[in-house]
């Protein structure tokens, strides 16, 4: 099994989310983050006076699945949140060595 966390543009949430779900993806995890890659933040103006903004919001999504849907799920993200401008974000695999739901004890991919 795998745990897939993804970087995203706030605004491809609901594209990517409605893409998963048709994939068959049972649940994932969705958290407001920030952060900067190469892009380094941005500028905005406010009253006049221009900010560094060091930090830009994106959305980190988190799905847990097992081996054999990795490669689909990272292609329907990557297809999803693709805009082709900087920022679209990344995606990053781990192993998942145990899952556990605790409602049942059911565990690793009868869990997912």
């Amino acid at each position: 099994m795998k745990l897939i966390q993804a970087i995203i543009k706030p605004f491809k949430l609901d594209e990517v989310k409605d893409a998963l779900i048709e994939l068959g993806v049972q649940g994932m995890t969705v958290v407001e983050v920030k952060g900067f890659g190469r892009q380094k933040g941005h500028k905005e103006t406010y009253r006049g006076t221009e900010y560094q903004i060091e930090f830009v919001p994106k959305i980190k999504l988190e799905i847990a699945v097992a081996d054999t849907m990795v490669q689909q799920v990272i292609e329907t993200i990557g297809r999803a949140a693709k805009t082709g401008s900087i920022g679209d974000g990344k995606i990053f695999v781990s192993d998942l060595n145990q899952v556990i739901r605790i409602r049942t004890g059911e565990a690793d991919e009868s869990a997912v």
